[in-house]
């Protein structure tokens, strides 16, 4: 079995911190400049869909010193928890405010539709004042998103989109509750209602995504037991928890049991599910001296193991650590909105300043220069930016899940449109992961022998008998009756069948993936099994090259193994790779320059599918690597990976024509508002109609799967 993986202490300090109030790349940004300016602080890189920032600094400074640092700029923060629990949910606490401003939107559009049929008087003022009681306190409940992080922004000497937002809303209602007091003709409820409406539809639909795409860690930790009894020195067994399992402790493991702490068996023989370092379906021996790992099944019999490390320091948290640190957001339209986040703001209060000083300049009063600076700020609001990437993102993940194809992270579709490389495993990757009965073997078995076969098999719970039983079971094979039948762990079944000694033993080392067949009397036979290609494997795999990316194989299974897949496939293959090997390779390629994408299932491919510039995982994949992979196919076919390729391309396409049909939007409606021909009820429709042909221009993606 492999040896545990173990990481120097770091010459510097690194501390990570929770940071909820992080919601867009503009406090990236801040988050990242704010710590960065500190003289002890190193380097500082902010993990979006987590709300983290991890810290590098001197050994000497205090995490106070950067939560207080954090504080001054308006962003609240803590230390996380030694468990790495997961932040909370970033979409929920926004369905609330979405639903009241959808509700109240569609009531006083109701009401408006009479304003706009020509109402007059007292009905048109009744309208009005219902409209008011309907929109003030939907406003003000749907609005605190935005206003609440405007105000932290402000009282600290900066600004971010909220604020112009949070203005040009607080205006509006304003506005609109002194024209409905004084008897006015216009009032602005509707427009500011949907305003905030699809507002909030942007940033819930990107706040979804994000949490799509980080409980990879969670799933992670979840695989180490919560506890394990521990053998005290006069016999007794206490149950300590895996929060208190210390070096040096002997734990008992039973059979089916999951182990709570890295260690070295002390007593007792067993087979282990060792996937997790290896990613291998087989089960892996152990007894004496061997080494197992916190989160790896035992699956035969009892063993006592000595802790060699538990907690932190166990191989299964350096694999989620690992997993943490390579999951930071790696989007370019990130830092085209950070970039763009710094601008909007004051360009936004230039241009609105700017019109109300023309307007009073040029002697239409205060209440129409008001009006018009309103309508500046409302037709320039970011909607239909906003929605330009998660709209197209969310159609093109609906298309792909009617394909099978289902996607963890929205914004993966990005990183998978540019990759040109992928690093694939083997073992239910490229094979569907189930070893098969080599149908020469079986048919070379005379009719009792599969009888004993059979029946031997059925006394196990090794994978090979599995398929055994399987493949005999579907040819029509009843099973012998045996007797004195006993499973010794790892060396197979024996029993007793008419008198006669009969036994399914593994192999001679190096025979590869087989049993053995003994009955007294008789020659040994032979069964050997194989992990089949996926039907589709080379079909797949043409198709990555006709989209200009290169395949190798990348696997924790035995050299012999992999170079028969690869030989088959015709693709260059490296075996034996551990979690950090399958990481450092990625490293490697993407210091070369090229993007890379991640195809693997198992425990062991947790960090290489964080780290990747895309990743996918099937179905059948264990379920960290189903958390941590972007992408999930759902079926058989191995094709799912390229056609989830072009989909990525074609999304893209349409994410850059929504950003040219939003800012096309931004360059002819600006200058009508500011002429004045604009009012803020038609700024706000302009808005929408924006924001709507956006989402009509990436509904062509409906059929981006196939």
């Amino acid at each position: 079995m492999s040896a545990a993986v173990r990481f120097e202490p770091p010459a510097t300090g690194e501390t990570v911190l929770v940071v909820p109030g992080m919601h867009c790349a503009g406090c990236m940004a801040k988050v990242e400049r704010g710590l960065a300016a500190l003289p002890a602080v190193h380097a500082a890189r902010v993990n979006l869909t987590a709300r983290q920032v991890a810290v590098s600094h001197d050994p000497a400074l205090a995490p106070p010193v950067l939560i207080e640092a954090l504080a001054r700029i308006g962003f609240p923060a803590q230390p996380r928890s030694p468990e790495l629990a997961p932040p909370p949910s970033a979409a929920r606490p926004l369905l609330a405010p979405l639903g009241v401003a959808a509700f109240a939107a569609m009531n006083v559009m109701l009401l408006s539709v009479s304003i706009w049929s020509g109402a007059e008087g007292p009905t048109r003022e009744l309208f009005h004042w219902l409209s008011a009681l309907i929109g003030v306190p939907a406003i003000l409940y749907a609005g605190r998103v935005f206003f609440v992080s405007a105000w932290s922004a402000l009282r600290r000497g900066r600004t971010n989109m909220d604020v112009p937002i949070s203005i040009g809303v607080s205006l509006a209602t304003g506005l609109s509750l002194y024209e409905t007091a004084t008897g006015g003709a216009d009032a602005w409820f509707d427009g500011t209602l949907m305003l905030l409406l699809f507002l909030l539809a942007g940033r819930t639909l990107d706040a979804a995504m994000r949490d799509r795409a980080r409980a990879g860690v969670d799933a992670l930790l979840r695989q180490a037991a919560p506890g394990a009894l521990v053998l005290g020195k006069d016999g007794t067994l206490a149950w300590v928890a895996a929060s208190d399992l210390l070096p040096g402790m002997i734990m008992r493991v039973a059979a089916g049991e999951r182990l709570a702490a890295d260690g070295e068996i002390v007593t007792g023989q067993s087979r282990f599910d060792n996937a997790l370092l290896t990613g291998e379906s087989i089960p892996v021996s152990g007894g004496p001296g061997a080494a197992v790992h916190a989160g790896t099944l035992n699956l035969d019999a009892p063993v006592d193991v000595r802790i060699a490390a538990a907690g932190q320091g166990t191989t299964l948290a350096e694999i989620a650590r690992l997993m943490g640190a390579a999951g930071q957001a790696r989007s370019r339209y990130v830092r085209i909105a950070d970039r763009a986040s710094r601008l909007y703001a004051p360009a936004v209060h230039t241009l609105a300043a700017l019109s109300f000083a023309w307007w009073m300049i040029q002697g239409a009063g205060l209440h129409q220069s008001l009006v018009i600076a309103i309508a500046v700020l409302i037709i320039t609001c970011p909607c239909a930016l906003g929605l330009a990437v998660p709209v197209a993102q969310v159609v093109a993940c609906g298309a792909l899940m009617r394909q099978g194809v289902m996607v963890k992270d929205g914004s993966a579709l990005e990183r998978l449109e540019s990759v040109d490389r992928a690093l694939l495993d083997k073992t239910g990757t490229l094979t569907g992961g189930r070893p098969v009965p080599d149908p020469a073997s079986l048919a070379a078995l005379d009719p009792a022998a599969a009888q004993v076969a059979l029946a031997l098999a059925s006394h196990s719970r090794h994978p090979l008998s599995r398929a055994l039983i399987e493949a005999l079971t579907q040819r029509g094979v009843s099973a012998a009756i045996l007797d004195d039948v006993v499973e010794e762990a790892g060396n197979g079944v024996r029993g007793q069948w008419q008198g006669r000694t009969v036994a399914l033993r593994r192999p001679e080392a190096g025979t590869g993936m087989a049993t053995v067949l003994d009955m007294a009397g008789e020659p040994a036979r032979l069964i050997g099994f194989a992990d089949r290609l996926r039907p589709d494997t080379p079909e797949a795999l043409a198709e990555l090259a006709e989209l200009g990316i290169a395949s190798s194989i990348l696997s924790g299974d035995n050299p012999a193994a992999v170079r028969e897949v690869a030989a088959i496939v015709r693709l260059d293959s490296r075996a034996a790779a551990s979690p950090v090997d399958k990481l450092a390779a990625i490293r490697a390629l993407q210091d070369q320059g090229h993007r890379v994408l991640m195809v693997g299932d198992g425990l062991n491919d947790g960090p290489a599918l964080a780290a990747a510039d895309a990743s996918m995982a099937p179905g059948t994949a264990s379920d960290v690597g189903r958390q941590a992979a972007d992408f999930v196919f759902l079926g058989e076919a191995f094709t799912a990976v390229p056609r989830t390729v072009r989909a990525a391309r074609r999304t893209m396409r349409v994410v850059r024509q929504n950003f040219v049909l939003a800012i096309g939007y931004n360059v002819l409606a600006v200058p009508l508002a500011m002429a004045g021909l604009v009012t803020p009820l038609i700024a706000a429709a302009a808005m929408s109609l924006s924001s709507l042909i956006v989402i009509a221009n990436s509904l062509r993606l409906t059929g981006a799967a196939k």
